[in-house]
């Protein structure tokens, strides 16, 4: 399935509109990691384990998304938008967009 952030795909035409898709992801943190996050935070730096949660969060709620347009028969997403949030010792992440049937092409190479 392609997936954009932009409203069209280069090279291709949207036949068809099914509505809108999302995929959340709610992750707990832990005490270990928080504790290791406000060194960081005294210390400075980045907190690796932190942005591993991000960056697994942002792949299962894309995932679940993906799966919800696939559901309704489409085959590429367009308007993609991710939403981060936290909430007490929770992280939240949360993808939007518009599930289409798009086909590409042939001359531009590009496909899907």
């Amino acid at each position: 399935m392609v997936v954009t952030s932009t409203d069209e795909f280069k090279g291709a035409e949207i036949s068809k509109y099914y509505g809108i898709v999302y995929g959340d992801a709610v992750m707990g943190a832990n005490i270990v990691r928080d504790m290791l996050a406000s060194v960081r935070d005294v210390v400075g730096g980045r907190s690796e384990s932190y942005q591993n949660l991000l960056a697994r969060a942002r792949a299962l709620a894309l995932r679940d998304m993906q799966v919800m347009a696939y559901s309704k028969g489409a085959n590429g997403i367009v308007g993609i938008r991710f939403d981060i949030d936290t909430m007490h010792s929770m992280l939240i992440c949360n993808v939007t967009g518009t599930a289409v049937n798009v086909s590409f092409d042939k001359s531009s190479g590009s496909s899907i």
